[in-house]
């Protein structure tokens, strides 16, 4: 008897030891996966750290602009991560004045909309999404930016080159000019401007490959100035003819050309510019002689494809004489025109055009008035602005207009309308021009 006690004592007693075993093995199992799911945790907010960290790299990144595009028309490196409405997913503050420091010798400005715009100067480009006072760096290149042109916000091209290159590279941006690439070239220095993704137009050059390959459309020949198309079949042109200024049309792209007026004149136009904002609508600007600090100029428009003229604006000049297809005793000649020689045009709509004016012998040489009634009548602004050298315009409406006035030994400066003209706030003054 004391043999089987002592027995099923020795099992008892292996039976807890068993079970005891059992329970820490258990409990050391349990006491594993705690520090490991909180390394999960810490694992999940290291990677939340990482995402910071890597938006923070992101935003650092959108100070670098875009550089200049290679021959092989490889991507360039994203310039800044903003979306086109300005706004970011993890902004950083960014010095956008020191950004835009680089900006000198402004070369080129244009709008999206009345807050969105880009302006030009010293091989870049920049962005601004605040009516102009603040901008960002999104492009830098060694070359002069000739132009800028924009379908949207998210839409926008330019072409790169000196003044003397035969051809241009033509660079496009599809996300506001986060980045850049090569499209292809522009073989003239015409207006650019594009009317879809694809089809453009420069002078008389069309691309139909948003600037691959380029055709040469049929011209009158012997025109003065630049041939302007609208379309691929709507264009104009200006010839001086035995004495006489021609306009002439197109309406199958260059096949044949109707002269649609004519005009005595027995000088010849020294220039000739012309904007188009429908089928039937043109504006034609011919500049004459200089003297004096003087330059005599003309405007002309139509809506309804030539057969109609108005005469928009007739500037005769003491020293540089009549102004185009004008005598200096026309009884026709409107009265009232402020400047003494023209500066930029720019066109709106057909009803809404922006004439620059400048004054070469006065202290604030620079003026501005707009018609918003196709010509027939002018609101000459009583602002006047300091700078000798050219001058940009850009509207996005007749209401919003943006003036910058260049000078080449001082800062170039941007003034911006609200109200069309009618007042003028001082938004941004760029960096003093670099020495050429």
């Amino acid at each position: 008897m004391k043999k089987v006690s002592t027995l099923i004592l020795l099992v008892t007693l292996s039976f807890t030891l068993l079970l005891a075993g059992c329970s820490k093995a258990d409990n050391s199992g349990n006491n594993a996966n705690t520090p490991a799911a909180e390394t999960g945790n810490n694992s999940s907010s290291n990677s939340n750290t990482d995402s910071d960290s890597s938006s923070d790299s992101n935003n650092t990144a959108t100070n670098a602009p875009s550089t200049e595009p290679v021959e092989d028309n490889s991507s360039q490196q994203p310039g800044n991560t903003n979306s086109g409405d300005g706004t970011s997913s993890n902004p950083t503050p960014v010095s956008t004045n020191d950004q835009v420091a680089q900006i000198s010798n402004v070369t080129a400005l244009r709008l999206a909309d009345s807050k969105t715009g880009w302006v030009a100067g010293s091989g870049q480009i920049a962005r601004t999404d605040d009516g102009g006072a603040h901008w960002k760096l999104q492009y830098s290149g060694t070359k002069t930016i000739n132009q800028i042109f924009a379908l949207s916000s998210t839409k926008v091209w330019a072409t790169i080159g000196d003044s003397n290159a035969k051809s241009l590279i033509l660079i496009q941006s599809t996300n506001g000019g986060k980045s850049w690439t090569k499209a292809g070239t522009v073989p003239n220095h015409g207006f650019l401007h594009f009317t879809n993704d694809k089809t453009a137009f420069s002078g008389d050059a069309m691309t139909k490959d948003g600037g691959k390959t380029w055709t040469t459309l049929q011209t009158p020949g012997k025109a003065i100035g630049e041939v302007y198309f609208h379309d691929a079949s709507n264009g104009w042109a200006v010839q001086h003819v035995n004495g006489r200024i021609l306009f002439m049309r197109t309406t199958n792209g260059g096949k044949t050309w109707n002269t649609v007026m004519t005009r005595k004149s027995e000088e010849a136009p020294n220039n000739v510019i012309i904007r188009s904002t429908g089928t039937n609508d043109a504006w034609i600007e011919l500049i004459g002689d200089s003297g004096m600090s003087q330059t005599s100029y003309s405007l002309f428009h139509t809506t309804d494809g030539g057969k109609t003229w108005l005469p928009a604006i007739v500037k005769n000049g003491a020293g540089s004489g009549p102004a185009p297809g004008f005598t200096m005793d026309d009884p026709s000649v409107p009265k009232g025109m402020a400047s003494s020689s023209p500066g930029t045009l720019y066109v709106v709509n057909p009803q809404t055009a922006i004439m620059g004016g400048q004054c070469q012998a006065c202290d604030t040489p620079n003026t501005i008035m707009q018609t918003t009634d196709g010509g027939k009548h002018w609101t000459i602004g009583k602002s006047q602005f300091s700078g000798y050298g050219t001058q940009y315009i850009a509207a996005s409406d007749a209401s919003h207009i943006w003036f910058i006035s260049t000078d080449a030994a001082n800062a170039a400066v941007l003034n911006t309308s609200a109200d069309g003209g009618k007042t003028w706030k001082k938004v941004f003054t760029f960096k003093k021009p670099q020495s050429k």
